[in-house]
């Protein structure tokens, strides 16, 4: 199954990521505790929009980019789950 606070957190992560930020840096910016923001990118917490909406802030991408990747992402991950199953079935 696939979780979207899952594929949230790993998109959060690879932009914080490829900014070469901290978890540290981020979570101040976006006034956020560190340990949620680890949670969040660990896929263990669910984002409210308006937290989302700041960490976004903090990593200068906007919300709708974010959520493009995630869905974008979703859309890869249900084609290899849908290509699994007919093979199962097969």
């Amino acid at each position: 199954m696939i979780l979207m606070r899952q594929v949230i957190g790993e998109e959060l992560r690879r932009r914080r990521t490829e900014q070469s930020r901290t978890l540290r840096d981020v979570s101040r910016d976006a006034q956020v505790s560190l340990g949620y923001l680890s949670e969040l990118e660990r896929g263990q917490k669910e984002a409210s929009s308006e937290l989302l909406a700041a960490v976004c802030n903090a990593l200068d991408t906007p919300l709708s980019v974010l959520l493009a990747g995630v869905s974008e992402e979703i859309a890869q991950r249900e084609a290899i789950l849908a290509q699994r199953n007919s093979f199962a079935i097969a």
